[in-house]
This record gives C-alpha cells, sequence and structure tokens, in this order.
C-alpha cells in the first residue's frame, strides 16, 4: 500500500467517545509526508486505572488538552481520500464515529483497512498478531507501544510491507 493514512486512538475508559490521545501517519506514494499527534480531552472524562496503566496517560495529562473537534480539524483535510489503516481496525473505526457523532460533525465514511487481519493472512504461523510481533516481522522495532504516534508508525510500515495497493 502506498498512499493512505495509518491511524491509532488511546482512550480513557471504556466509551469509544473517550479519546484521549490521537496519533496518524500520512503515507504518499510509499513515503511518510506527515506525522501528527496530540492528547485530547476524553468525553467523559474519567480514566480507567487499567487504560492508564496500559498507555500511560491520566486525566492530568488532558484536563487542559483540546476537545476532539479541534483536534480533527487539521488533520481531516491531511487524510482527505485516503484510506485509513490501523491495527485492530473496529476500535480505532468505532472511535472515530462515535465522536464525530457526539460532537454532531459530518463523518466522511472513510474506507478503512486492517493490518492485523492482513498479518493473519500474511503471517499465519505467527506467535501472535499484536502490533509489536508483526511490526518486528515486518521489520520495524516498536519501542514506545500504546503511544499512538509510534502505534500509527508501526501500522504504517506494516501496511506498507503487507497491504497491496487497489487495482
Amino acid at each position: 500500500m502506498q498512499n493512505f493514512a495509518a491511524i491509532d486512538f488511546e482512550a480513557a475508559n471504556a466509551h469509544h467517545t473517550s479519546v484521549c490521545s490521537v496519533g496518524v501517519v500520512v503515507v504518499r506514494d510509499g513515503c511518510i509526508t506527515d506525522r501528527i499527534y496530540s492528547l485530547i480531552y476524553p468525553e467523559p472524562n474519567k480514566y480507567d486505572a487499567w487504560c492508564t496503566k496500559i498507555h500511560g496517560i491520566s486525566q492530568a495529562d488532558t484536563v487542559t488538552a483540546p476537545l476532539f473537534p479541534d483536534v480533527w480539524e487539521p488533520i481531516a483535510p491531511l487524510i482527505e481520500g485516503l484510506p485509513l489503516v490501523a491495527h485492530g481496525m473496529l476500535f480505532d473505526q468505532a472511535c472515530l464515529i462515535a465522536c464525530h457523532k457526539f460532537y454532531n460533525m459530518r463523518y466522511p465514511n472513510y474506507k478503512f483497512f486492517c493490518t492485523l487481519k492482513a498479518s493473519q493472512q500474511s503471517f499465519p504461523d505467527a506467535a501472535n498478531h499484536k502490533l509489536q510481533t508483526i511490526a518486528a516481522l515486518c521489520g520495524y522495532q516498536l519501542t514506545h507501544q500504546h503511544n499512538a504516534l509510534a502505534d500509527a508508525e508501526a501500522c504504517a510500515f506494516i501496511a506498507r510491507a503487507i497491504i497491496p495497493d487497489e487495482e
């Protein structure tokens, strides 16, 4: 895959509207052209200890963070017309749809591809299909797992390696 945007959200709790960070990596002609990271004020602004343990983001980190619409406004034109790619895309897609709905924003029906699903086909004998494992199999060392930008960059690397361009 040569033209796409890899996306990753981290959430404060089980609500899909509770995104507390986003990472986006834009790839054009096989090269990374943009890297975007932002903390986001989550809705609801309640952190589950389990989520904070995974990604390290707490309520104190996002108390003054911008709301989703303010974060998404400069991202939307950068990814317009591009398919989105995520590892375990159902979560990231659900977050994106839920946030658009929560803030009464028009959702542009982004086309999504899933590197998790693609990795299951490309690496059926892998020990597991976690992002870090598949990234390593594709020659990428993910060192800051559960940082939204680091995860999006690993996802972008995987997508370039194993998802073919659409005909």
